[in-house]
């Protein structure tokens, strides 16, 4: 029996203006036309589920191209599920994690690495969102106490919740301090893509070449649809990868959707060009900005995003006309991101929106 013809056409309605775009998230930003290209080329016939199919077969060669021979890909839904998988990989019922007081996995996590992960989290304050091996050792101590949870992990994020790069040198340091102390390194990659783009070097010359255990690769922040993955880098570091995965409710059925996405990212230069140009708007908006009277940017602009202190009124009355989230609302401190679709009008017209609103101060 012949399956049922489809004719093409959908009864679906586009609900939003595909013009619009704000510089709250580089999630608020569509799939990459590429992308899109790419999850049709996968769909069409049946491919074996969780993991199976020839996408994820073939990410593994992908992975490997950008990392080396010993890596080894994890496809999950999303950023959360790839940190809480890869840090339960790396440590012990009793482990601790060591991170920066601003990491992702500490306040924007609602919780789920010591609530689902089971791990305890030791966080430090840090200069624009680094740690370095002197922080470091802020928590990583008391191994030989029972009462203590024990610092396994040092989790560290590129670029940096705050906008702030690692370079080469800092992760080897790093990387090298917490391995003399038995510790494993995890990065946090959810923007992986624009440190490279700002460093201007190949993603293992800071991870495997650095040292670096295992990562959290992003992808839906660079342009894809969903779906992040996890990639280990050290074997002898990690245990139970698949296990975990489907534990902490991470596998896909349908993979294939997720691999093949990552493929048409990794596979030539997109990840690239995506990130270079969300970079770029970035230090477009800051370079304008920094000149109105009344806007400090607060931290070194590496990546895409900018943060930046202004009167809370102002703030507020420029938030009726673009979406952006304030990071410190006390403070008045504002984050603004840009995405691979961002346009130098868009910028343009955002800075001269910022100048607007303190002009009338």
């Amino acid at each position: 029996m012949t399956p049922a013809p489809s004719s093409g056409a959908t009864d679906a309605i586009r609900r939003h203006d595909p013009e619009l775009r704000g510089f709250a998230s580089d999630n608020y930003a569509g799939a990459h036309p590429e992308i899109l290209a790419a999850l049709a080329l996968a769909n069409g016939g049946h491919q074996v589920a969780y993991g199976e199919d020839d996408y994820t077969a073939h990410l593994q060669d992908v992975m490997r191209a950008h990392f080396g021979p010993a890596a080894e890909a994890f496809p999950v839904f999303n950023g959360t599920g790839a940190n809480v998988v890869a840090l339960q990989a790396a440590t012990e019922r009793w482990g601790a994690v060591v991170c920066a007081g601003s990491a992702h996995i500490h306040v924007d996590e609602c919780g789920a690495p010591e609530r689902v992960g089971g791990l305890k989290l030791l966080t430090v304050p840090t200069e624009h969102g680094k740690l370095t091996p002197e922080l470091i050792d802020r928590e990583a101590w008391g191994w030989d106490d029972e009462h203590r949870a024990q610092p396994q992990v040092v989790s560290i994020t590129q670029t940096t919740e705050l906008g702030t790069c690692y370079t080469p040198e800092e992760i080897r340091e790093i990387c090298d301090h917490a391995h003399e102390r038995g510790m494993k390194v995890h990065l946090d990659g959810a923007r992986i893509a624009n440190a490279a783009a700002t460093l201007g070097v190949p993603l293992r010359a800071f991870t495997t070449d650095a040292g670096v255990d295992l990562l959290s690769f992003g992808g839906t922040k660079n342009g894809m649809v969903f779906g992040e993955c996890v990639v280990v880098l050290n074997p002898d570091a990690v245990r139970a990868m698949k296990h975990l995965r489907k534990m902490s409710m991470q596998l896909a059925s349908k993979m294939r959707f997720v691999s093949a996405q990552f493929e048409a990212l990794l596979t030539g230069d997109l990840w690239l060009r995506s990130a270079t140009h969300a970079n770029a708007m970035a230090t477009r908006l800051a370079e304008a900005v920094r000149p109105v009277e009344g806007v400090e940017v607060l931290h070194p602009v590496q990546s895409n995003a900018v943060f930046a202190r202004l009167p809370r009124d102002v703030g507020e009355r420029l938030q009726k006309r673009y979406r952006f989230y304030f990071w410190d609302e006390a403070a008045g401190d504002v984050r603004w991101m840009c995405s691979f679709d961002t346009t130098e009008g868009d910028v343009d017209a955002f800075a001269a929106a910022v100048a607007e609103e303190m002009g009338k101060r």
